[in-house]
């Protein structure tokens, strides 16, 4: 049987490049947190108020979402998270005092996930029934760029020139993303197609997204706790520096990028639920291996294995996700926001939280919990599903 194809184009590059830009934040601000409250002298707790913050942008986002890309369409909707994504980094690199860096990551969050809200449906729409492949690869993209921007602040800290000039590098690759939008052609329906207007009452979502809602945020919380606190954990337990501590952060996405070109590929041949299973399931194996180390080697290894499962966790989660709510992609992308910036926010907080009670090592028993909700729930969806649609997006 010929395995299908993946065309790619310049809706295609474009998506990617948003993934990328947004991805150089995300995975550099895991391991800017710990040197950010050194030189501020704060709290986990405090340092955990950053996390809720770009939290609360996405809430903003989600807000905002089908409003946005009814008076902007799509590509504006990008253009304008770009812009603010850029100016929120900004301010956070100016930031003198932990207010205006947690405003400013505010800022960075409804710009981000303002891109991530449309760019999902934009290239599930542009690619069909390939979108969990084309959704992988993105990430996979995005999260082999993304490895560089830790090495990046570890590089630019040893060197003396603190975190800050890996951190504006955000603002060049926005001016890429921005180029490239440019350059796309008008009228492509993906991108610019016009939201019929509001009439009477919007329809409900189906009932089983609710399930599909419970496992993004329980995935995206396993993402975002490692990237916030696997630095935090290897500098307790393994005695290694700030600056070293945060090449755990490296180990993570090292992990996503390696293990998201394989899902990319896989994702063309096997039901996505089938290797969202194996994917939960090999995180939690991970997470034993480096909860169980206490000197470097092991404990960045297990790091590793359990990017190797993330990898799989939000592409296949939201394609899944994506296919179910059909021509209500738009509407559920606002929800999905809401629900993945309360996830964001308040799990990487709450665990921080628990660390200043407990030790960061204690506290990361969050992570199988997470993944134990999480399987849960793909189980509940795959059940309440016919067979066709919870394998339908391979």
């Amino acid at each position: 049987m010929t395995r299908p194809r993946l065309e790619r184009d310049e809706v295609t590059h474009a998506g990617y490049a948003v993934l990328t830009t947004w991805a150089w934040f995300l995975y550099g601000f895991g391991a800017i947190l710990p040197l950010l409250r050194a030189e501020q002298g704060t709290s986990r707790t405090v340092l955990g108020l950053h996390s809720l913050a770009l939290a609360s942008g996405g809430l903003v986002a989600g807000a905002l979402a089908v409003p946005v890309v009814r008076r902007m369409q799509r590509r504006g909707a990008l253009v304008l998270g770009a812009l603010l994504a850029a100016v929120g980094v900004v301010g956070l690199v100016l930031g003198p005092i932990p207010a205006a860096t947690i405003g400013s990551t505010m800022i960075a969050g409804i710009g981000g996930s303002m891109m991530l809200n449309t760019v999902g449906p934009a290239l599930t729409d542009h690619h069909g029934g390939m979108g969990a492949a084309v959704l992988s690869e993105g990430n996979a993209v995005a999260a082999s760029v993304g490895l560089v921007a830790p090495l990046a602040v570890w590089g630019s800290t040893a060197l003396g020139w603190t975190w800050r000039p890996a951190a504006l590098v955000e603002v060049p690759l926005v001016g890429v993303l921005l180029l490239m939008i440019r350059r796309m052609p008008a009228g492509i329906p993906a991108m610019d197609a016009v939201l019929p207007p509001r009439t009477g009452r919007r329809e409900p979502l189906i009932p089983v997204f609710r399930v599909f809602l419970v496992l993004l945020m329980a995935c995206v919380a396993i993402e975002f706790c490692c990237a916030a606190w696997s630095a935090d954990l290897l500098r307790q337990r393994t005695g290694l520096s700030a600056g070293a501590a945060s090449i755990g952060v490296t180990a993570v996405v090292a992990g996503m990028a390696a293990g998201r070109f394989t899902i990319g590929r896989l994702a063309l041949r096997y039901p996505p639920d089938r290797l969202l299973f194996g994917a939960l399931a090999l995180a939690a194996v991970g997470w034993v291996i480096t909860w169980l180390s206490t000197t470097p080697v092991p404990a960045v290894a297990g790091l590793v294995v359990i990017g190797l499962g993330i990898a799989g966790h939000f592409p296949l989660a939201v394609s899944m996700t994506y296919a179910v709510v059909a021509d209500q992609m738009d509407q559920a992308s606002g929800a999905i926001s809401l629900g993945l910036s309360a996830a964001i926010g308040l799990a990487p907080f709450g665990l921080g939280a628990l660390a200043d009670a407990t030790s960061t090592h204690t506290a990361f028993v969050v992570v199988p919990v997470l993944v134990a909700i999480a399987a849960t729930a793909l189980w509940i969806a795959v059940r309440r599903l016919d067979p066709a649609p919870a394998a339908g997006t391979a």
